[in-house]
């Protein structure tokens, strides 16, 4: 019963991408040629939005779901992994028109072809996973 909450989340966030057209592979299409603010806006309004809840969480010492304190780390500034990471993942993204988060929202409308996405996103996870301990990290 303690997950319904995160399904309705889910289910909310997945209505909200779909009405913004997030998920929209001609909205995507014009981001990546840079003839359209509509997806920069979404993007930068998501950013702004976290570091306002980070800032808020640990301002507050806001606790988790059990009662623990949130810990966030301080992550290390910019290194050539983030850069080789963050360029495999935006033409990951504009190769198929989705990032990972919307696979699932274009399966549940109906949009059958991203299986396709989904398969190749969980052999790159699988991949990853293999692979990890070999890469410079």
């Amino acid at each position: 019963m303690k997950a319904l909450k995160y399904l309705v989340v889910g289910f909310i966030f997945g209505m909200v991408l779909t009405k913004s057209e997030a998920v929209s592979w001609y909205r995507i299409y014009e981001m990546f040629r840079f003839e359209s603010f509509h997806m920069y806006g979404i993007i930068g309004v998501a950013v702004a939005t976290g570091l306002v809840g980070i800032r808020w969480i640990k301002r507050s010492k806001a606790k988790d779901i059990t009662g623990n304190p949130i810990v966030i780390q301080d992550k290390e500034k910019g290194s050539f992994r983030y850069w080789v990471g963050g360029l495999f993942f935006g033409l990951g993204w504009a190769l198929v028109g989705s990032c990972p988060g919307p696979i699932f929202i274009l399966i549940g409308a109906g949009f059958l072809p991203v299986l396709v996405v989904l398969v190749g996103a969980l052999l790159g996870t699988f991949l990853y996973g293999v692979l990890k301990d070999k890469l410079p990290h």
